[in-house]
């Protein structure tokens, strides 16, 4: 039997004490224990039984009269049970839903499909495919905040067949069943985000919260169309905040809002939005397996910012520049060949800063401003925090010695 075949039996196991010692002699019984004992316990079982049948249609009378109230207490045999009226919470996802449902849309996007049949001949086969996801109107001018995953179809590309770029973009506004074309104004891959824009009137832009003073435990509603079911709400609350989640294809490691509101394909690029029905994050991921219920993950809405109002301003996201390759070193490697965590540099780019540096090939980098660096993905992670024109300084191990490197960033070519 496999580990996953193994089920656990949770029941209860009677103690030696519920069973009758079968050594033991029975007591001899007198007449009152015979033939009393059931009598007097037949008439107090039967008049707990009329009690009882008198003080449930009691218990209904009294629901009936503080329906209004919040928490009812009902008391049996000494326990208390709090019976909770939901009609408020249902009122709020009703009021949430109603405001939210009218700022999200839809997203189809068409691509072409090349099959690559390299191995018996030169000839491809063309077939084009749509993807789904959804969006945010966060401006009455047209504009639309979704996943870049949602309209970049760059990495499904594999040595089988290749997929094109977006032939096409549709959004489906809100109880309307004939689409509207969009054009892509700028997407990020690093961030996972992208901008959409569509020429449309009296559209309702979505009121922004403030995912910093989200708090574990609060409402959450996820708003997309998962599975192409347009108009789709799912509720919960909020599990975890600032959960860092790495990209296993990139290494970008991203600092994410975790939900157990319900979200599948599709669901990706739509809102997340609290009690007032305020945007606190754009879904974008889930996880999945055996094992694994409820864990969906937002990018917080205020890191959206800057980067959607950098595409809609230049289509392009501006980051600084080091200029250098690099390998992690782990901790594995760190003990086999007796060097310090930390990234090796590997190559030094001719286009980059690093290269009017005193950054040399071969150097650790163990610290990034005094920061402790283990990985690329976390230095590149730190110095996406900085801005363009930034010195920073690099804390290098050299012939087993540290020295410190200044560096002053450009822009990403």
């Amino acid at each position: 039997m496999s580990e996953n075949d193994k089920k656990t039996d949770y029941g209860f196991v009677k103690s030696t004490a519920d069973y009758p010692n079968p050594e033991t002699p029975k007591a001899k019984h007198g007449f009152f224990k015979t033939i009393g004992v059931p009598f007097v316990s037949g008439v107090l079982g039967a008049s707990l039984v009329l009690g009882l049948g008198f003080y449930v249609p009691n218990l209904r009378n009294s629901d009936d009269e503080s329906k209004n109230s919040v928490e009812k207490i009902f008391t049996s045999q000494g326990a208390t049970t709090k019976a909770v009226d939901i009609s408020k919470y249902s009122n709020t996802a009703i009021s949430v839903a109603n405001k939210v449902l009218p700022s999200v849309v839809g997203i189809e996007v068409d691509f072409s499909i090349s099959d690559n049949y390299s191995r018996f001949s030169a000839a491809t086969s063309d077939r084009t495919s749509t993807a789904t996801g959804s969006g945010v109107i966060i401006s009455k001018e047209g504009y639309i905040l979704t996943n870049n995953h949602v309209i970049d179809t760059s990495s499904s590309s594999t040595r089988q067949y290749t997929v094109s770029e977006a032939n096409k973009v549709l959004v489906y506004l809100y109880g309307d069943d004939e689409p509207v074309e969009a054009k892509i104004i700028g997407s990020d891959s690093i961030t996972d985000l992208a901008v959409l824009k569509i020429e449309k009137d009296d559209l309702t832009p979505i009121e922004f919260g403030d995912s910093d003073a989200v708090q574990v435990g609060e409402f959450a509603m996820a708003v997309g169309s998962p599975l192409d079911m347009r108009d789709t709400v799912t509720a919960g609350i909020i599990s975890g905040t600032d959960r860092e989640i790495e990209d296993e294809n990139s290494g970008t490691i991203y600092t994410l809002l975790q939900t157990d509101a319900a979200i599948n394909s599709g669901n990706s690029g739509g809102a997340l939005v609290n009690a007032e029905g305020k945007l606190i994050g754009i879904n974008t991921l889930k996880l999945y397996g055996t094992g694994i219920e409820g864990m969906g993950f937002a990018i917080p809405v205020n890191s959206t910012f800057d980067i959607s109002e950098q595409l809609i301003k230049t289509g392009k996201v501006k980051r600084p520049y080091i200029g250098i390759s690099g390998e992690d070193i782990t901790d594995i490697y760190s003990a086999y060949y007796r060097l310090p965590v930390g990234v090796y540099v590997r190559k030094i780019q001719n286009d980059g800063p690093a290269k009017d540096s005193d950054l040399k090939v071969g150097d650790i980098i163990v610290k990034f401003n005094g920061e402790k660096i283990e990985s690329m993905s976390q230095l590149n992670n730190l110095k996406n925090k900085c801005a363009i024109g930034d010195t920073v300084t690099l804390t290098v191990s050299r012939n087993n010695e540290e020295t410190d490197v200044d560096v002053t960033l450009t822009e990403t070519p």
